[in-house]
């Protein structure tokens, strides 16, 4: 098998969550609805209370904060919609987000416009594709519903400064969104420094099963729920809660939280770096995002002159990706990428490397030596 770079598209499911996770697919005594009275559904309401308060404890919220979801999507999805359908009853029709955001708050927020009349603003980036905290807070208005930004953008792995923008936000009355769903497990995402009343995370990018999520609602925000049905969650989403994954996904949290303290972010950094290094000496390769404030996994560069799906496809040693998992196989500038101001051609030759806690320097070495010798047959 190829050496796998593509952890920003999704990880493996670890095997202690696994673990965790399997009894509830097979024992009958852990088969029960956590929302039956008897004994069955006792066992599965405490197996879904200790995975939301591992969750919380993640991202420094209290557990009732926590609801669940089928995936980041979905997260992201009730996080916009249901925040900007409670608010515009006062009258507030307008959403601010950034120009490199996920599909699913960008397509979330033209829905709104398309639909139900809201009108969004789009805050141009930086080249180094960060937004400016007095670009976003000024295109605040009265009438703002709601302010969603990336935290970890999921192509050049840019950190954007959120904690300014989250605390003028508080001051103003204004709700704030972040997708965490490509941080949450690879840097420190902790609810309060960011000021965000809501945030959204994705199970499969830190080592959980693909089809969970979680949505970190603070207290007191107002949330209008986008699936009806019996008044789970605390009535924010109707829907039986899948036990397993929850279970697996509280499991990954608590895992993420050691690999943090134990430096992992700091190796990972360290593998990248290593990386880049041989790569922009060997191809003569360009940086796309900042050099510091990024993922510590994510290394997005382009190469010169050649197409970056043709260069991984002359790298079939190498299992990695040309940007978002969502637009793989399209051979176009990445979105992301102009928004940053990079001429398309530059943009072409992006591919993007990105490490996990498996990734050893042997692997480091192999994708090293196989992108530099496929960019050498390429170029003209």
């Amino acid at each position: 098998m190829p050496v796998y770079l593509d952890f920003n598209a999704t990880t493996p499911v670890e095997p202690l969550a696994l673990e965790a996770m399997l009894p509830f697919l097979r024992d009958v005594e852990r088969s029960g609805n956590p929302s039956s009275a008897h004994a069955y559904g006792k066992v599965a309401e405490e197996a879904v209370a200790r995975a939301r308060a591992q969750v919380a404890a993640l991202i420094g919220a209290r557990p009732e904060e926590v609801v669940f979801t089928s995936c980041a999507t979905e997260s992201i999805n009730l996080a916009v919609k249901g925040i900007a359908f409670a608010r515009r009853g006062e009258g507030r029709r307008h959403l601010v987000r950034s120009a490199v955001e996920h599909p699913a708050a960008a397509e979330a927020c033209a829905y709104l416009a398309r639909e139900h009349g809201f009108e969004v603003t789009v805050v141009p980036v930086e080249r180094d594709g960060r937004v400016a905290p007095d670009r976003v807070l000024a295109a605040v208005r009265e009438d703002t519903a709601l302010v969603t930004l990336i935290h970890a953008q999921n192509e050049t792995g840019a950190l954007q400064p959120l904690a300014q923008i989250g605390a003028a936000l508080r001051a103003r009355g204004v709700p704030f969104h972040v997708d965490a769903s490509q941080s949450a497990g690879k840097v420190p995402v902790q609810v309060e420094a960011l000021r965000c009343d809501a945030l959204s995370i994705a199970g499969h990018k830190l080592y959980a099963p693909k089809g969970v999520g979680a949505l970190y609602v603070g207290a007191g925000l107002q949330l209008h729920p986008l699936l009806h049905g019996a008044p789970y969650e605390g009535g924010r989403r109707g829907g039986t809660a899948n036990v397993p994954s929850a279970v697996a996904m509280g499991v990954s949290c608590e895992l993420a939280a050691a690999s943090l303290a134990r430096g992992e972010p700091e190796r990972q950094r360290a593998l990248r770096d290593d990386l880049h290094r041989r790569l922009e000496a060997g191809a003569g390769v360009t940086l796309n995002g900042p050099r510091e404030e990024r993922l510590p996994n994510t290394l997005n560069v382009s190469f010169p002159g050649v197409s970056g799906n043709r260069l991984l496809e002359a790298a079939p040693e190498i299992a990695a990706s040309t940007g978002s998992a969502c637009h793989a196989g399209i051979d176009e500038p990445s979105g992301v990428l102009t928004a940053m101001g990079l001429p398309p051609e530059v943009a072409l030759g992006a591919v993007r490397l990105s490490l996990g806690r498996s990734t050893a320097e042997k692997e480091i070495d192999l994708a090293a030596t196989a992108l530099v010798a496929a960019w050498k047959r390429l170029s003209p």
